[in-house]
């Protein structure tokens, strides 16, 4: 295994975010990169400059998967957005980058489309 992932963002207080670690770890994933949420609050201005190296989104709310593609069909702005930011305004962790792929939110079906 050994696989490694781009950039992931979390909060070390966040249930959500100790699933997405412990999947990480069952599948032996390890980050290059790692922000702390509760240090680096990314906005709208920060995840646009990400969005602008995405090819692909794949967010979850609740039990839902959104899966988009940026390139060929992309979403309506606020939809996007309303998948990404939480209710402070900030993008929700946990997320993370691999390649051109945003994946914010965690479940099992949302980062298995991905890995």
């Amino acid at each position: 295994m050994g696989r490694s992932i781009d950039w992931y963002y979390h909060r070390n207080s966040c249930s959500t975010c100790a699933k997405a670690d412990a999947y990480m770890e069952a599948h032996g994933l390890k980050a290059k990169t790692t922000v702390d949420a509760r240090k680096d609050k990314l906005g709208k201005r920060e995840i646009a400059q990400i969005l602008r190296k995405s090819n692909r989104v794949v967010a979850t709310k609740g039990q839902k998967v959104l899966d988009w593609d940026l390139k060929r069909e992309p979403p309506i702005e606020k939809d996007l957005y309303a998948a990404l930011l939480g209710p402070t305004g900030n993008l929700r962790a946990p997320a993370f980058r691999q390649g051109k792929t945003l994946v914010v939110g965690f479940s099992e079906e949302a980062w298995g489309k991905v890995f």
